[in-house]
């Protein structure tokens, strides 16, 4: 899943205290915040990037969300992980699926709408389909899934005007986005493969993992910025939420829909994102949508919700 700013559920167990005890808030309004939390980053993201440089952003976003689960660590007294191994894990875990695909989306969205983004974050279940069946002999290929993947490409090119010679399309832009959104599944693979079955928890792996994301942009941010000589509030209130609600906390409401509802049902809000994140661009931001934005992006859900399916037996 994408995941954008979708954080990363890790493929382990979940603490005992979410499993016994029931949440007082109904798991569909959970649902509906989380829908809500990401959809809106793609705007975030680009209110920040009016001001402070993509890797600004970026390590803004993950220095709060780690902030975020920080305090969820000491609340439920939960510890990092501990091993050499696991932390060597954890880095590249980082790298691919924070620290790489959040500055891309940054980046990209200096150039292309917060719309396109949050459509290109879309075909990201599209990716993982094509990267799975390479990677796990055991995701077989079926005539759902491939036809699912085919219709999927089709909306792709659909957004992208094809038949216009992507004529106003910001290429680089563009091209950003889809490579933060094939980070996603590029990201699953390498944890799937190498920290499944970890005896630690969910909130321990991530919370560790997002501090060395962060550490990793700590490094690279000086290096291609310079310090802002003025912190606009607007901007800066963006990344404060982007990090603090989009990551930290939507990664809080993850963990306790999959331990509910279960991984199917609570990565359904991947289809609601790029609908929250194109109507919020368009009301919020003023910005245009041509006939073939919403006509592709409902292609790529299609086809994305297909290479998802099962068939029931």
């Amino acid at each position: 899943m994408s995941t954008a700013t979708q954080p990363p559920r890790l493929p382990t167990r979940s603490l005992p205290a979410t499993a016994t005890r029931r949440p007082a808030v109904d798991w569909r309004v959970r649902f509906l915040v989380l829908s809500l939390i990401w959809g809106f980053s793609f705007l975030l993201i680009k209110v920040g990037t009016q001001a402070y440089a993509p890797f600004q952003v970026t390590f803004g976003r993950l220095f709060f969300g780690t902030a975020v689960l920080a305090v969820a660590l000491a609340v439920k007294r939960d510890r990092l992980p501990r091993g050499l191994r696991t932390w060597g894990h954890l880095a590249v875990a980082g790298f691919l699926l924070n620290a790489l695909p959040f500055s891309l989306f940054a980046y990209a969205e200096l150039t292309i709408p917060s719309t396109l983004a949050g459509i290109c974050n879309a075909t990201s279940p599209l990716w993982g389909m094509v990267l799975s069946l390479v990677a796990f002999s055991e995701d077989r290929p079926t005539r759902r899934r491939v036809a699912g993947l085919g219709i999927g490409f089709i909306g792709v090119l659909t957004v992208l005007g094809v038949w216009q010679g992507f004529s106003g399309l910001d290429v680089t832009g563009t091209a950003m986005a889809l490579l933060a959104a094939l980070c996603y599944p590029i990201g699953w693979i390498y944890v799937r493969r190498t920290l499944a079955g970890s005896a630690h928890s969910n909130l321990s792996l991530s919370g560790a993992q997002l501090l060395l994301a962060t550490l990793q942009l700590a490094v690279v941010t000086p290096l291609f910025t310079t310090l802002p000589r003025s912190f606009p509030l607007a901007p800066l209130l963006a990344v404060v939420a982007l990090g603090a609600l989009g990551t930290g906390l939507a990664m809080l409401l993850q963990y306790g829909l999959v331990a509910e509802v279960g991984p199917t049902t609570a990565t359904m809000v991947t289809y609601f994102i790029p609908v929250i994140a194109t109507a919020a661009g368009v009301l919020l931001l003023g910005e245009r949508l041509g006939w073939n934005t919403p006509v592709g992006a409902a292609i790529v859900l299609a086809g994305a919700a297909l290479t998802q399916s099962r068939r029931r037996r």
